[in-house]
């Protein structure tokens, strides 16, 4: 618990900061080298950290990247946690899911959050510099049809994917998908602006347009705000990060690649675990103090034109 009385039990854990995408809001413009291997946590050394944590009350667990499947021993990380007390989750670009079905199954997995930003073609290749959308798109099939949950995660920028959100809400209609639209959020290098930002009231305005539209309860700690198309079989919803945070019920912590803490998605400070660990120090102070140090909101950041943190790619998300 911090110093305002957020309970922290949901941990987001980065197996690596490479990715086969290079998506304009995740990813720095220059060439970005990914953290050399002696710098990532080990196989074993993610699950002992992550067992420490859920011995502290962390029950839910979600790995992403980077991309987490890039990661050669991914099928092998996700087997380990799965023995953990926790419930296991992922965040994916979708595009190594065909060759995970049955890990996933395996692990416990039943929720899949796949970042899917438009369902135009060559719109995507714009956003991720990649060709890859029908296979994208099949894999989000796959997962329905395996009866996976599954989450679309769409950041919209305004000028480059604002005119996606129709197409993305229509598409609940008649798939139990989730489509959560995320407002563009500053991280380094990503050349972030106000101006660029679509906030959710402007998004949720243009959809009650076109739809008719009801609001949902929302679940507990979470971080959007949902709706539904009448008579849908999905649901969509906002992470209004920028415009309109949900700090005060925050309860995430997260762990990158290289095991560093953060107790914050923009917080400027983190704490070295993986060395203090490799050691063979007592861990437990370095955590608590992490979590008390967590400010109330935004990582104590709001000059965000001048943003101090890693890139996107580099946090996990």
């Amino acid at each position: 618990m911090d110093q305002f009385g957020r309970r922290h039990s949901y941990l987001r854990i980065s197996l690596t900061d490479a990715c086969n995408f290079h998506c304009l809001y995740c990813m720095p413009e220059e060439k970005m080298e990914a953290t050399g291997r002696n710098k990532l946590m080990t196989v074993d050394e993610i699950f002992s950290l992550a067992k420490i944590f859920s011995e502290l009350g962390i029950n839910k667990i979600r790995v992403t990247g980077g991309e987490p499947l890039v990661r050669k021993e991914a099928h092998e990380i996700l087997q380990k946690l799965s023995i953990l007390p926790v419930e296991l989750t992922i965040s994916t670009n979708g595009f190594f899911v065909n060759d995970f079905l049955e890990t996933f199954r395996k692990s416990g997995i039943q929720q899949v959050n796949v970042s899917l930003d438009t369902l135009d073609e060559e719109q995507f290749y714009f956003l991720t510099k990649r060709n890859h959308f029908q296979k994208i798109q099949d894999n989000i099939y796959s997962l329905l049809s395996e009866g996976f949950d599954v989450k679309v995660n769409a950041v919209i920028m305004k000028n480059v994917n604002e005119n996606a959100i129709p197409d993305l809400v229509s598409w609940t209609k008649d798939f139990p998908l989730q489509v959560r639209f995320i407002e563009f959020m500053p991280f380094d290098k990503n050349n972030w602006q106000w101006n660029k930002i679509v906030s959710m009231k402007e998004m949720l305005d243009r959809i009650e347009t076109i739809f008719r539209v009801e609001k949902l309860d929302d679940e507990p700690h979470s971080t959007a705000k949902s709706f539904r198309v009448k008579n849908s079989k999905g649901t969509f919803g906002f992470i209004s990060t920028m415009t309109e945070p949900f700090c005060d019920s925050c309860n995430r912590l997260r762990l990158t690649a290289d095991g560093k803490m953060k107790n914050c998605l923009f917080s400027k400070g983190e704490t070295d675990l993986l060395s203090a660990f490799r050691r063979g120090e007592n861990i437990l102070p370095l955590i608590f103090e992490n979590v008390q140090n967590k400010k109330r909101e935004r990582g104590g950041q709001f000059d965000f034109e001048k943003i101090e943190n890693r890139s996107m790619i580099a946090i996990g998300g």
